[in-house]
Order: structure tokens, then sequence, then C-alpha cells
């Protein structure tokens, strides 16, 4: 499996973004990643993130993690998530800027970086098209659940993983939220809770089932070139 190389991102808001990118020579499909609440100790470095980059990237997937503004070596501060669509677009068209024309490319965001992922992905005209999304335990509880139902009125595949434990992404709510996002997957991990303690192995296999849709229309698009 290949590793990830340091790389710096320029956002249109002049941040430089420290980021980890892994480019696999004949990917044509890719992943970016995004990291929980900066100002909780989230960073790109964090378990769930890491774990996710690497089920990535043994299908073969490119991925890029990166700190948020104001997190590492990223410069600026932190934008409550607002400013931060700006870091996941620099990344996003990053991505795909190295892979072929028209390759798949995914979003995954864990906790706060879902936030950010949601919010992004329902506004199409400030990024590049995105071919699947992945919320990690989403924060029902701190935000609601009006952005999820937003984006999943724009048709894109949808995934949103949490463990029934999970303190901030109550099970209820995720249930419910379920029942009024027709057409998502909702996979609930037993015994997990919002940071997935002992739980990484099973979140992993859920994320590179996700993970083969993007590797599926990769290969789809390798034969249709052929």
């Amino acid at each position: 499996m290949i590793a990830d190389e340091k790389t710096t991102l320029a956002t249109r808001d002049g941040v430089s973004i420290e980021a980890r990118l892994a480019l696999p020579r004949s990917s044509a499909g890719g992943v970016v990643i995004c990291h929980p609440h900066p100002l909780y100790g989230g960073d790109m470095d964090n378990p769930v993130v890491v774990r996710v980059g690497e089920v990535c990237r043994e299908l073969g997937l490119a991925t890029l993690r990166f700190n948020f503004r104001g997190v590492g070596a990223s410069t600026g501060s932190h934008g409550h998530g607002r400013d931060e669509r700006h870091d996941l677009a620099a990344a996003l068209a990053h991505l795909a800027s190295l892979l072929p024309s028209g390759a798949p490319v995914g979003l995954a965001g864990y906790s706060f970086g879902a936030t950010v992922v949601a919010s992004l992905a329902t506004d199409p005209a400030d990024a590049p098209p995105v071919a699947a999304v992945a919320l990690i335990a989403p924060p029902l509880a701190m935000t609601g659940d009006a952005p999820l139902i937003a984006l999943a009125k724009t048709g894109t595949p949808l995934l949103i993983a949490a463990g029934d434990h999970d303190e901030y992404c109550p099970l209820p709510a995720l249930q419910a939220l379920g029942r009024a996002m027709a057409g998502a997957e909702i996979k609930i991990i037993e015994g997990a809770n919002h940071f997935f303690f002992g739980k990484l192995y099973p979140l992993g296999q859920v994320m590179a089932a996700w993970a083969r849709v993007l590797e599926a229309r990769q290969s789809g698009r390798s034969r249709g070139a052929g």
C-alpha cells in the first residue's frame, strides 16, 4: 500500500493548508478526508481519519487528508465551519486536478469534518462534482439534521455511519434521520462511541464497502477508456 506524503494547498482566501497525499500511479479515483473539531484536538492524524485513508488506499484509491486552517502547520484561524469550506474546496480541487478528467472523487468527513463535507456538498457551485459522500458520526446533537437532509436531496450517494453509543450522534436521532432521508445508507456500529475506541476495525469494514463504490466507478471508467 502506497504511503501518503506531505503537500501544501492554497485556498482561495489565501490560507496555506498542510496536507498528506497518496497518489497511486494507476489510480483513477480518490477520496478527500476531513478531521474532527479543531478546538477539541481534531487533526488529520486522528485515528479515524487515518483508518479511512488506509482502507481507501488498500483499494487503490488516491487519498488526501489535511489540517483545517489554524491546525498544525496550516495558517489562518478557526472559521466555525464556514471558512473551512474553503479548505475542503481547495483539497477537493487539488485531488481532482491530479486524477484523470472525470475520475470519481468522494468526500469523507468525521464529526466536525462531516458537517463541513455536508455543507460543501450541498453547494456544487463551490467545488468540483462529488461522486459519493460518507459522513462519520455527524454531531446531530449539536448541529441538528437540516444540513444532512439537504444533502440527501442532491442525489449524491450517501453513507452515514455512527456507533450505537455515540454521545454526539444519538441513536434515536440517527434513526429518525434515516427515516427522513430516503436513499441514504445508514450504518450503525455496535458498541462504538463517538471516538470509535476499540471499533476502528468494524468502522474500516463499513468504509471499505463505501469506497468500493468509487473503486467500481474507477474500474468501469478504466475499461471504458480502453
